[in-house]
């Protein structure tokens, strides 16, 4: 799912400006849904629709300069209008999506079972954030080694990074390569059979307040009260 106004941010456009028509800061911009895509098709093997969230300010040479970007590297594009018509805005979007849920798939982690919990958060970093290297202090390395020695390796691992970036940066937009990813932290989800790899400045799940709503919420004579 993209958007207009999100790869012009990531061309660098004012969000002062960000409604208006910006070429160029696509044209920018337009590499970050690009190596998305890519990721999916070449590192995972699988096929890809692109969804565009068709708003009101996006002008047409916008949204045909998006479309036929990503129409070349083979990925299907649709206009989804749902946050305005509802399902209807997004009817073309399932038929498509039904489609190739039903076509063939070659799905492929980036790393083999077998390989090293070092090396999976390795291959990871570098052929889909394009990191040109992967770093931790001593303490991290020796709860990897620890986790590999007691048995833990064969599990996938999972990276929590800033959302906004293929960095662990979250300033540093569009398409960047040959960054540096630091893992700061190490967790075990044992039951749920993954480790976690914490990359730079995040929160992880489930991202609470310090006094979440659910503690004003209470039952109060059969009724509910609190929740809003």
């Amino acid at each position: 799912v993209a958007t207009v106004r999100a790869m012009k941010y990531h061309g660098g456009a004012d969000l002062k400006t960000i409604t208006q028509e910006n070429l160029a800061a696509l044209e920018k911009g337009v590499t970050n849904l690009e190596r998305h895509v890519e990721n999916v098709q070449k590192n995972y093997g699988i096929p890809c629709v692109v969804s565009i969230n068709r708003f009101n300010q996006d002008t047409q040479k916008e949204l045909d300069l998006l479309k036929s970007r990503i129409e070349k590297l083979g990925a299907k594009v649709v206009l989804a209008t749902h946050w305005g018509d509802g399902g209807r805005g997004a009817a073309e979007l399932a038929r498509i999506v039904v489609d190739l849920c039903e076509s063939k798939g070659n799905f492929q982690f980036v790393y083999e079972e077998q390989d090293t919990l070092w090396d999976k958060i390795n291959k990871i970093a570098k052929k889909i954030y394009r990191a040109s290297e992967v770093t931790a202090d001593g303490k991290v390395r020796a709860q990897i080694k620890k986790l590999q020695d007691d048995g833990y390796g064969r599990y996938p691992v999972c990276v929590a990074k800033t959302q906004y970036s293929f960095s662990t940066d979250a300033q540093l937009r569009a398409a960047p390569s040959n960054h540096v990813v630091n893992v700061r932290e190490v967790r075990l989800a044992a039951g749920a059979e993954f480790v976690v790899m914490i990359c730079g400045d995040i929160m992880t799940m489930p991202g609470l307040p310090k006094v979440p709503s659910a503690v004003k919420i209470d039952l109060v004579d059969g009724k509910v009260v609190g929740l809003f």
